[in-house]
Protein backbone atom coordinates (compact mmCIF):
# COMPACT_ATOMS: atom_id res chain seq x y z
CA UNK A 1 0.00 0.00 0.00
CA UNK A 2 1.15 3.54 -0.76
CA UNK A 3 0.37 6.63 1.27
CA UNK A 4 1.26 10.31 1.14
CA UNK A 5 1.76 10.53 4.91
CA UNK A 6 2.31 8.02 7.70
CA UNK A 7 2.22 9.23 11.33
CA UNK A 8 3.42 7.02 14.18
CA UNK A 9 2.59 7.68 17.85
CA UNK A 10 2.52 5.66 21.09
CA UNK A 11 -1.17 6.49 21.58
CA UNK A 12 -4.07 7.22 19.24
CA UNK A 13 -7.50 8.16 20.61
CA UNK A 14 -9.78 7.79 17.59
CA UNK A 15 -12.99 8.73 19.50
CA UNK A 16 -14.84 5.89 17.84
CA UNK A 17 -18.01 4.21 19.13
CA UNK A 18 -15.98 2.03 21.52
CA UNK A 19 -13.81 4.90 22.87
CA UNK A 20 -10.80 2.86 21.77
CA UNK A 21 -7.19 3.52 22.72
CA UNK A 22 -4.71 2.35 20.09
CA UNK A 23 -1.18 1.83 21.42
CA UNK A 24 1.86 2.04 19.13
CA UNK A 25 -0.25 2.63 16.04
CA UNK A 26 0.03 4.70 12.88
CA UNK A 27 -2.33 6.71 10.69
CA UNK A 28 -1.92 6.57 6.91
CA UNK A 29 -3.20 9.57 4.96
CA UNK A 30 -3.75 10.05 1.23
CA UNK A 31 -5.59 12.76 -0.70
CA UNK A 32 -6.64 14.47 2.50
CA UNK A 33 -8.36 11.43 4.01
CA UNK A 34 -7.52 8.74 6.53
CA UNK A 35 -6.49 5.67 4.57
CA UNK A 36 -5.82 3.31 7.47
CA UNK A 37 -5.14 3.00 11.20
CA UNK A 38 -2.92 0.03 12.03
CA UNK A 39 -0.12 -1.11 14.35
CA UNK A 40 3.15 0.69 13.63
CA UNK A 41 5.04 -2.56 13.06
CA UNK A 42 2.52 -3.56 10.41
CA UNK A 43 2.50 -0.08 8.87
CA UNK A 44 6.28 -0.02 8.50
CA UNK A 45 6.20 -3.38 6.75
CA UNK A 46 3.24 -2.79 4.44
CA UNK A 47 2.99 0.94 3.66
CA UNK A 48 5.30 2.89 1.40
CA UNK A 49 4.87 6.53 2.44
CA UNK A 50 6.07 9.67 0.73
CA UNK A 51 6.52 11.20 4.19
CA UNK A 52 6.84 9.32 7.48
CA UNK A 53 6.70 11.04 10.88
CA UNK A 54 7.66 9.56 14.24
CA UNK A 55 6.09 11.30 17.25
CA UNK A 56 7.38 9.61 20.43
CA UNK A 57 5.58 10.72 23.58
CA UNK A 58 2.65 12.14 21.61
CA UNK A 59 -1.04 11.30 21.56
CA UNK A 60 -2.99 11.68 18.31
CA UNK A 61 -6.60 12.83 18.53
CA UNK A 62 -9.23 14.10 16.10
CA UNK A 63 -9.15 17.84 15.53
CA UNK A 64 -11.03 19.64 18.31
CA UNK A 65 -14.29 21.35 17.34
CA UNK A 66 -15.15 24.67 18.98
CA UNK A 67 -18.92 24.64 18.58
CA UNK A 68 -19.58 28.25 19.62
CA UNK A 69 -17.37 31.27 18.98
CA UNK A 70 -17.40 34.95 18.17
CA UNK A 71 -13.93 34.77 16.65
CA UNK A 72 -13.33 38.44 15.87
CA UNK A 73 -14.04 39.35 19.49
CA UNK A 74 -10.50 38.16 20.26
CA UNK A 75 -9.67 41.86 19.80
CA UNK A 76 -11.90 42.63 22.82
CA UNK A 77 -10.16 40.15 25.11
CA UNK A 78 -9.99 41.77 28.57
CA UNK A 79 -11.78 44.95 27.47
CA UNK A 80 -14.58 44.61 30.05
CA UNK A 81 -14.11 41.94 32.71
CA UNK A 82 -15.87 41.00 35.94
CA UNK A 83 -19.32 42.24 34.88
CA UNK A 84 -22.74 40.55 34.58
CA UNK A 85 -23.88 39.72 31.05
CA UNK A 86 -26.31 42.57 30.40
CA UNK A 87 -24.00 45.24 31.87
CA UNK A 88 -21.13 43.78 29.88
CA UNK A 89 -23.19 43.83 26.65
CA UNK A 90 -25.10 47.11 26.94
CA UNK A 91 -22.44 49.32 28.49
CA UNK A 92 -19.24 47.98 26.94
CA UNK A 93 -19.43 45.39 24.15
CA UNK A 94 -22.30 46.72 22.05
CA UNK A 95 -21.02 50.34 22.13
CA UNK A 96 -17.52 49.16 21.17
CA UNK A 97 -18.95 47.06 18.34
CA UNK A 98 -21.04 49.95 17.07
CA UNK A 99 -17.96 52.16 16.88
CA UNK A 100 -15.25 49.77 15.74
CA UNK A 101 -16.57 46.65 14.05
CA UNK A 102 -15.97 46.78 10.30
CA UNK A 103 -14.43 44.37 7.78
CA UNK A 104 -10.87 45.25 8.84
CA UNK A 105 -11.65 44.63 12.52
CA UNK A 106 -13.31 41.31 11.74
CA UNK A 107 -10.46 40.21 9.49
CA UNK A 108 -7.73 40.99 11.99
CA UNK A 109 -9.71 39.63 14.95
CA UNK A 110 -10.60 36.42 13.17
CA UNK A 111 -6.99 35.84 12.10
CA UNK A 112 -5.85 36.22 15.72
CA UNK A 113 -8.55 33.78 16.86
CA UNK A 114 -7.72 31.25 14.17
CA UNK A 115 -4.05 31.40 15.13
CA UNK A 116 -4.92 30.81 18.79
CA UNK A 117 -7.30 27.96 17.99
CA UNK A 118 -4.90 26.18 15.66
CA UNK A 119 -2.22 26.38 18.33
CA UNK A 120 -4.72 24.78 20.71
CA UNK A 121 -5.60 21.87 18.42
CA UNK A 122 -8.90 23.27 17.12
CA UNK A 123 -9.44 22.34 13.47
CA UNK A 124 -13.06 23.48 13.09
CA UNK A 125 -15.09 26.24 14.72
CA UNK A 126 -18.69 27.39 14.57
CA UNK A 127 -18.89 31.19 14.47
CA UNK A 128 -21.46 33.91 14.99
CA UNK A 129 -20.43 37.47 14.17
CA UNK A 130 -20.78 40.42 11.84
CA UNK A 131 -19.17 40.51 8.39
CA UNK A 132 -19.11 36.70 8.15
CA UNK A 133 -17.84 36.86 4.57
CA UNK A 134 -14.58 38.27 5.96
CA UNK A 135 -14.33 35.56 8.62
CA UNK A 136 -14.88 32.92 5.96
CA UNK A 137 -12.12 34.29 3.74
CA UNK A 138 -9.57 34.61 6.55
CA UNK A 139 -10.32 31.13 7.82
CA UNK A 140 -10.04 29.53 4.40
CA UNK A 141 -6.71 31.30 3.80
CA UNK A 142 -5.40 29.79 7.05
CA UNK A 143 -6.40 26.30 5.88
CA UNK A 144 -8.87 25.92 8.74
CA UNK A 145 -12.35 24.45 8.74
CA UNK A 146 -15.36 26.49 9.93
CA UNK A 147 -19.10 26.79 9.97
CA UNK A 148 -19.65 30.50 9.52
CA UNK A 149 -22.81 31.94 11.02
CA UNK A 150 -25.16 34.05 8.93
CA UNK A 151 -26.02 36.42 11.76
CA UNK A 152 -29.56 37.75 12.19
CA UNK A 153 -30.66 40.52 14.59
CA UNK A 154 -33.71 42.79 14.55
CA UNK A 155 -31.85 46.06 15.12
CA UNK A 156 -29.51 47.96 12.78
CA UNK A 157 -25.72 47.78 13.01
CA UNK A 158 -22.89 48.75 10.73
CA UNK A 159 -23.44 45.45 8.91
CA UNK A 160 -27.16 45.56 8.08
CA UNK A 161 -30.23 47.70 8.72
CA UNK A 162 -32.78 45.06 9.70
CA UNK A 163 -33.45 41.33 9.83
CA UNK A 164 -34.21 41.16 6.11
CA UNK A 165 -30.86 42.77 5.35
CA UNK A 166 -28.96 40.29 7.52
CA UNK A 167 -30.75 37.35 5.90
CA UNK A 168 -30.08 38.66 2.37
CA UNK A 169 -26.36 38.97 3.11
CA UNK A 170 -26.36 35.52 4.67
CA UNK A 171 -27.93 33.95 1.61
CA UNK A 172 -25.25 35.54 -0.56
CA UNK A 173 -22.60 34.03 1.72
CA UNK A 174 -24.21 30.62 1.43
CA UNK A 175 -24.19 30.84 -2.35
CA UNK A 176 -20.53 31.84 -2.40
CA UNK A 177 -19.34 28.93 -0.22
CA UNK A 178 -21.83 26.21 -1.08
CA UNK A 179 -19.16 23.94 -2.59
CA UNK A 180 -16.13 24.97 -0.53
CA UNK A 181 -14.06 22.11 0.98
CA UNK A 182 -13.51 23.86 4.32
CA UNK A 183 -16.23 26.48 4.79
CA UNK A 184 -19.87 25.72 5.51
CA UNK A 185 -22.53 28.13 6.75
CA UNK A 186 -25.33 28.13 9.32
CA UNK A 187 -28.06 30.56 10.21
CA UNK A 188 -27.09 32.39 13.40
CA UNK A 189 -30.00 34.37 14.86
CA UNK A 190 -28.41 35.98 17.90
CA UNK A 191 -31.00 35.10 20.57
CA UNK A 192 -34.74 35.00 21.27
CA UNK A 193 -34.51 38.44 22.91
CA UNK A 194 -32.89 40.11 19.87
CA UNK A 195 -34.82 38.39 17.06
CA UNK A 196 -38.61 38.56 16.70
CA UNK A 197 -40.99 35.84 15.55
CA UNK A 198 -41.22 36.79 11.88
CA UNK A 199 -37.48 36.55 11.07
CA UNK A 200 -37.15 33.44 13.25
CA UNK A 201 -39.91 31.78 11.22
CA UNK A 202 -38.21 32.80 8.00
CA UNK A 203 -34.90 31.38 9.24
CA UNK A 204 -36.68 28.10 10.02
CA UNK A 205 -38.07 27.90 6.46
CA UNK A 206 -34.79 28.81 4.77
CA UNK A 207 -32.72 26.45 6.93
CA UNK A 208 -35.01 23.61 5.87
CA UNK A 209 -34.67 24.53 2.22
CA UNK A 210 -30.87 24.86 2.37
CA UNK A 211 -30.37 21.96 4.82
CA UNK A 212 -28.13 23.94 7.15
CA UNK A 213 -28.01 24.32 10.96
CA UNK A 214 -29.49 27.09 13.12
CA UNK A 215 -27.12 28.39 15.81
CA UNK A 216 -28.62 30.57 18.59
CA UNK A 217 -28.04 31.63 22.21
CA UNK A 218 -30.88 30.29 24.39
CA UNK A 219 -31.57 30.29 28.14
CA UNK A 220 -28.23 31.93 28.86
CA UNK A 221 -29.38 33.72 32.03
CA UNK A 222 -32.26 33.77 34.49
CA UNK A 223 -33.08 37.34 33.40
CA UNK A 224 -33.55 36.17 29.81
CA UNK A 225 -36.17 33.65 30.93
CA UNK A 226 -37.92 36.21 33.16
CA UNK A 227 -38.03 38.74 30.32
CA UNK A 228 -39.47 36.16 27.93
CA UNK A 229 -42.21 35.24 30.39
CA UNK A 230 -43.07 38.92 30.74
CA UNK A 231 -43.00 39.77 27.03
CA UNK A 232 -44.21 36.52 25.43
CA UNK A 233 -45.95 34.63 28.20
CA UNK A 234 -43.64 31.64 27.80
CA UNK A 235 -40.05 30.58 28.32
CA UNK A 236 -37.62 31.13 25.40
CA UNK A 237 -37.28 27.44 24.54
CA UNK A 238 -41.05 27.02 24.42
CA UNK A 239 -41.29 30.02 22.11
CA UNK A 240 -38.70 28.51 19.76
CA UNK A 241 -40.55 25.21 19.92
CA UNK A 242 -43.79 26.93 18.92
CA UNK A 243 -42.01 28.40 15.91
CA UNK A 244 -40.83 24.95 14.85
CA UNK A 245 -37.16 25.46 15.65
CA UNK A 246 -36.62 22.49 17.95
CA UNK A 247 -35.25 19.74 15.71
CA UNK A 248 -31.87 18.17 14.81
CA UNK A 249 -30.81 21.34 12.95
CA UNK A 250 -30.82 23.45 16.14
CA UNK A 251 -27.69 24.27 18.16
CA UNK A 252 -28.94 25.84 21.40
CA UNK A 253 -26.02 27.59 23.09
CA UNK A 254 -25.52 28.02 26.86
CA UNK A 255 -28.77 26.54 28.26
CA UNK A 256 -28.00 27.31 31.89
CA UNK A 257 -31.70 27.59 32.83
CA UNK A 258 -33.38 24.26 32.12
CA UNK A 259 -36.28 22.41 33.69
CA UNK A 260 -36.69 18.64 33.52
CA UNK A 261 -39.50 18.87 30.94
CA UNK A 262 -37.30 21.02 28.70
CA UNK A 263 -34.49 18.48 28.86
CA UNK A 264 -36.95 15.78 27.86
CA UNK A 265 -38.18 17.92 24.99
CA UNK A 266 -34.64 18.51 23.72
CA UNK A 267 -33.98 14.78 23.77
CA UNK A 268 -37.26 14.02 21.98
CA UNK A 269 -36.67 16.55 19.20
CA UNK A 270 -32.99 15.77 18.61
CA UNK A 271 -31.91 19.38 19.20
CA UNK A 272 -28.29 19.88 20.21
CA UNK A 273 -26.89 21.84 23.16
CA UNK A 274 -23.58 23.71 23.08
CA UNK A 275 -22.09 24.05 26.55
CA UNK A 276 -19.74 27.01 27.22
CA UNK A 277 -18.75 26.45 30.87
CA UNK A 278 -15.95 28.99 31.26
CA UNK A 279 -17.86 31.92 29.76
CA UNK A 280 -20.93 31.04 31.82
CA UNK A 281 -18.82 30.91 34.97
CA UNK A 282 -17.09 34.21 34.25
CA UNK A 283 -20.37 36.03 33.55
CA UNK A 284 -22.10 34.24 36.47
CA UNK A 285 -24.81 33.18 34.04
CA UNK A 286 -25.55 29.86 35.74
CA UNK A 287 -24.76 26.19 35.33
CA UNK A 288 -25.77 24.09 32.35
CA UNK A 289 -27.08 20.77 33.76
CA UNK A 290 -24.60 18.79 31.68
CA UNK A 291 -24.87 15.41 33.40
CA UNK A 292 -28.67 15.50 33.24
CA UNK A 293 -28.60 16.38 29.54
CA UNK A 294 -26.19 13.56 28.72
CA UNK A 295 -28.16 11.09 30.80
CA UNK A 296 -31.31 12.08 28.88
CA UNK A 297 -29.58 11.35 25.57
CA UNK A 298 -29.14 14.95 24.41
CA UNK A 299 -26.11 15.51 22.18
CA UNK A 300 -23.95 18.13 23.92
CA UNK A 301 -21.02 19.84 22.20
CA UNK A 302 -18.49 22.27 23.69
CA UNK A 303 -17.68 25.87 22.84
CA UNK A 304 -15.49 28.58 24.26
CA UNK A 305 -17.77 31.53 23.43
CA UNK A 306 -15.81 34.65 22.46
CA UNK A 307 -12.47 35.65 23.96
CA UNK A 308 -14.14 38.77 25.38
CA UNK A 309 -15.99 36.61 27.91
CA UNK A 310 -13.76 33.57 28.42
CA UNK A 311 -10.93 34.96 27.96
CA UNK A 312 -9.25 32.31 25.81
CA UNK A 313 -10.22 29.94 23.02
CA UNK A 314 -8.70 26.79 24.50
CA UNK A 315 -10.82 23.71 23.98
CA UNK A 316 -8.42 21.70 26.14
CA UNK A 317 -9.24 24.06 29.00
CA UNK A 318 -12.94 23.89 28.18
CA UNK A 319 -12.93 20.08 28.35
CA UNK A 320 -11.34 20.16 31.78
CA UNK A 321 -13.72 22.80 33.11
CA UNK A 322 -16.77 21.02 31.68
CA UNK A 323 -15.83 17.73 33.30
CA UNK A 324 -14.94 19.23 36.68
CA UNK A 325 -17.98 21.53 36.81
CA UNK A 326 -20.34 18.68 35.96
CA UNK A 327 -19.01 16.68 38.89
CA UNK A 328 -19.53 19.57 41.28
CA UNK A 329 -23.00 20.47 39.99
CA UNK A 330 -24.26 16.87 39.95
CA UNK A 331 -22.61 15.83 43.19
CA UNK A 332 -21.08 12.79 41.51
CA UNK A 333 -17.37 12.28 40.87
CA UNK A 334 -18.32 9.79 38.16
CA UNK A 335 -20.28 12.35 36.14
CA UNK A 336 -18.81 13.26 32.73
CA UNK A 337 -15.64 11.15 32.68
CA UNK A 338 -12.66 12.22 30.60
CA UNK A 339 -13.79 10.17 27.61
CA UNK A 340 -17.17 11.95 27.60
CA UNK A 341 -15.47 15.35 27.71
CA UNK A 342 -13.29 14.39 24.75
CA UNK A 343 -16.36 13.25 22.81
CA UNK A 344 -18.06 16.58 23.50
CA UNK A 345 -15.07 18.41 22.00
CA UNK A 346 -14.89 16.21 18.91
CA UNK A 347 -17.57 13.88 17.58
CA UNK A 348 -20.45 15.55 19.47
CA UNK A 349 -19.50 18.89 17.93
CA UNK A 350 -19.30 17.31 14.49
CA UNK A 351 -22.73 15.72 14.99
CA UNK A 352 -24.26 19.03 16.07
CA UNK A 353 -22.93 20.69 12.92
CA UNK A 354 -24.05 17.86 10.65
CA UNK A 355 -20.42 17.04 9.82
CA UNK A 356 -19.98 13.74 11.66
CA UNK A 357 -19.62 11.81 8.41
CA UNK A 358 -16.51 13.89 7.66
CA UNK A 359 -14.85 14.91 10.93
CA UNK A 360 -14.93 14.37 14.69
CA UNK A 361 -13.17 11.00 14.86
CA UNK A 362 -10.12 9.28 13.39
CA UNK A 363 -11.66 6.58 11.22
CA UNK A 364 -10.91 5.21 7.78
CA UNK A 365 -12.45 7.32 5.06
CA UNK A 366 -12.90 10.46 7.12
CA UNK A 367 -11.09 13.74 6.53
CA UNK A 368 -7.57 13.76 7.95
CA UNK A 369 -8.11 16.41 10.65
CA UNK A 370 -5.46 15.21 13.10
CA UNK A 371 -3.84 16.78 16.17
CA UNK A 372 -0.61 15.62 17.86
CA UNK A 373 -0.16 16.59 21.51
CA UNK A 374 3.15 16.06 23.32
CA UNK A 375 2.56 14.45 26.72
CA UNK A 376 6.25 14.66 27.59
CA UNK A 377 5.91 17.76 29.79
CA UNK A 378 6.33 17.53 33.56
CA UNK A 379 2.64 18.12 34.24
CA UNK A 380 1.56 15.24 31.98
CA UNK A 381 4.01 12.62 33.26
CA UNK A 382 3.78 9.76 33.92
CA UNK A 383 1.07 8.63 31.52
CA UNK A 384 -1.25 6.01 32.99
CA UNK A 385 -4.32 6.90 30.94
CA UNK A 386 -3.75 9.16 27.91
CA UNK A 387 -7.39 10.34 27.81
CA UNK A 388 -7.28 11.43 31.44
CA UNK A 389 -3.95 13.21 30.97
CA UNK A 390 -5.31 14.97 27.90
CA UNK A 391 -8.48 16.21 29.60
CA UNK A 392 -7.29 16.90 33.14
CA UNK A 393 -3.66 17.97 32.67
CA UNK A 394 -2.66 18.93 29.12
CA UNK A 395 -2.38 22.55 27.91
CA UNK A 396 -2.53 24.23 24.53
CA UNK A 397 1.23 24.78 24.37
CA UNK A 398 1.63 20.99 24.12
CA UNK A 399 -0.13 20.91 20.76
CA UNK A 400 2.74 20.40 18.33
CA UNK A 401 1.32 19.30 14.96
CA UNK A 402 -2.04 19.87 13.28
CA UNK A 403 -3.32 18.60 9.94
CA UNK A 404 -6.61 19.63 8.32
CA UNK A 405 -7.72 17.69 5.26
CA UNK A 406 -4.25 16.13 5.35
CA UNK A 407 -2.53 19.51 5.01
CA UNK A 408 -0.17 20.50 7.82
CA UNK A 409 -1.30 23.85 9.21
CA UNK A 410 0.74 23.71 12.45
CA UNK A 411 4.28 22.36 12.43
CA UNK A 412 6.24 22.12 15.68
CA UNK A 413 3.83 24.59 17.25
CA UNK A 414 4.12 27.20 14.49
CA UNK A 415 1.42 27.98 11.92
CA UNK A 416 2.36 27.29 8.33
CA UNK A 417 -0.08 29.70 6.63
CA UNK A 418 -0.41 32.62 9.08
CA UNK A 419 2.09 35.45 9.58
CA UNK A 420 2.31 35.46 13.37
CA UNK A 421 4.26 38.73 13.75
CA UNK A 422 1.87 40.65 11.51
CA UNK A 423 -1.17 39.16 13.28
CA UNK A 424 0.15 40.27 16.68
CA UNK A 425 1.08 43.74 15.40
CA UNK A 426 -2.45 44.29 14.06
CA UNK A 427 -3.94 43.08 17.34
CA UNK A 428 -1.82 45.56 19.32
CA UNK A 429 -2.94 48.42 17.08
CA UNK A 430 -6.60 47.55 17.63
CA UNK A 431 -5.98 47.24 21.35
CA UNK A 432 -4.58 50.76 21.50
CA UNK A 433 -7.62 52.13 19.64
CA UNK A 434 -10.20 50.39 21.78
CA UNK A 435 -8.43 51.17 25.06
CA UNK A 436 -8.37 54.86 24.19
CA UNK A 437 -12.13 54.91 23.57
CA UNK A 438 -13.55 52.63 26.26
Amino acid sequence: MQAELLIHAPWILPVDAADSQLDDHAIAVSEGRIQALLPSTEARASIEAQREIELPGHVLIPGLINAHTHAAMSLMRGLADDLPLMTWLHEHIWPAEQRWVDPAFVGDGTRLAVLEMLRGGVTCYNDMYFHPEVSAQVTAEAGMRAVIGMIVIDFPTGYAADADGYIAKGLALHERYRDHPLIQVAFAPHSPYTVSDTPLSRVRTLADQLEIPIHIHVHETRDEVTQSLRDHGQRPLARLDGLGLLDPALLAVHMTQLEDAEIERLAATGAHVVHCPESNLKLASGFCPLARLLDAGVNVALGTDGAASNNDLSMLGEMRTAALLAKGVSGSAAAVPASAALRMATINGARALGLDDEIGSLETGKAADIVAIDLGDAHTQPVYHPTSQLVYAASSHQVRQVWINGRQVLRDGAPTLIDTADTFARARTWGERLAASD
